[in-house]
């Protein structure tokens, strides 16, 4: 029968309130936690709304207490398995702390401003941005509507913003180290993206460790994906067959490297040394057994949202000790590596 199709009409806070017979702003204050009820209101309230099935409009209720417990959250390379590692463990977290996210994907490296004008329209509660870059237009449009940012993995030099990351100068250097005491003298370096701050700094500290040792290494184009590691390396191996190491800015890049090598029957570690960067699931499989630096992401990500939610209710008064944090992550040694001497 026809009848049987009828759409089923939407349930709202008017009906709830008549059926309870209390007042709407009484149901306004029960799903909003605004102010205090009675426990039999309360009880009464909710065992009607949940026999209709009703769910309270959370824009709506976004509106009317200046909180829409929605958090923005930017990010570019979605397809790297860092990156949509740190997606999965962001939001995880979010949720668990009772947040819904509005998520977008920047495919440009720097934010539009037409991706982050749906953060105003839904009045978001504060911005976390990895692997994408902020302009200061746009750091200044979020703070003109109240609406904090914290930049996770990737610096700007826009100080306004909160930021959490790795010290990556210090890690290219430990690593420039290592490599120097196996033995290693012919080194190259594969960058990520050229102008991103991670591949800076650990391209920076990499390369001043070696320098200060006489040797200077090789620098070839990347880009934090496995294809431009690959190709990278087969130029390397074109230009250069005395290379006994190559440092990546990411895992993802090495693994390419890794079997860029193995096509041509470069073994790895007898012929060559590889490190990557990261830590990502894939460089503990056996076929490569990467020697890498892991990114302390779970702390990193405890850290970001804890700055997030102290800037949101607005409890800044100890926080400049956390504008700009770096942790120094962990080397792991595995096998992508010979041992010609003592490790560090």
């Amino acid at each position: 029968m026809k009848g049987n199709h009828l759409k089923k009409k939407k349930v709202n806070a008017t009906e709830i309130a008549r059926l309870a017979g209390v007042s709407q702003s009484t149901v306004s204050r029960v799903f909003n936690s605004s102010k205090p009820v009675s426990e039999d209101l309360r009880s009464r309230v909710m065992d009607i709304a949940e026999m209709l099935e009703y769910r309270p409009n959370a824009l709506a209720r976004g509106l009317t207490m200046n909180k829409t417990n929605m958090i923005g959250l930017v990010m570019g390379d979605v397809e790297n398995p860092f990156f949509s590692g740190i997606l999965e463990k962001m939001t995880s977290a979010l949720k668990k702390r009772g947040f819904k996210i509005l998520f977008v994907h920047t495919k440009e490296g720097v934010i539009q401003e037409e991706e982050i004008s749906q953060f105003m329209e839904y009045n978001v509660d504060g911005v976390i941005v990895t692997d994408a870059l902020l302009t200061s237009n746009i750091v200044r449009q979020l703070s003109n509507n109240e609406i904090p940012v914290v930049l996770f993995y990737r610096d700007t030099k826009d100080s306004s913003c909160h930021f959490v990351g790795c010290d990556n100068y210090s890690a290219g250097r430990k690593i420039g180290e290592f490599l120097y005491n196996q033995g290693h003298r012919q080194l190259a370096y594969i960058t990520g993206h050229k102008d991103s701050s991670t591949n800076q700094e650990r391209q920076e500290g990499f390369c001043t460790f070696l320098r200060e040792k006489g040797i200077t290494p090789i620098i070839e184009m990347g880009g934090y994906s496995y294809e431009s590691g690959y190709h990278a390396a087969l130029k390397l191996f074109s230009k250069n067959n005395l290379l006994d190491a190559i440092f990546c800015a990411d895992d993802i890049m090495a693994i390419g490297v890794i079997d860029a090598a193995q096509s041509l029957g470069i073994n790895i570690p007898q012929d060559l040394s590889i490190v990557g960067f990261d830590d990502i699931p894939m460089a503990s499989w056996s076929p490569y057994s990467l020697t890498t630096w892991k990114v302390p992401v779970d702390e990193m990500i405890e850290l970001t949202i804890s700055i997030l939610l102290k800037e949101i209710n607005q409890e800044t008064e100890e926080m400049e000790d956390t504008k700009h944090i770096l942790l120094p992550g962990t080397f792991i040694e595995r096998k992508s590596v010979i041992s010609n001497l003592k490790p560090l």
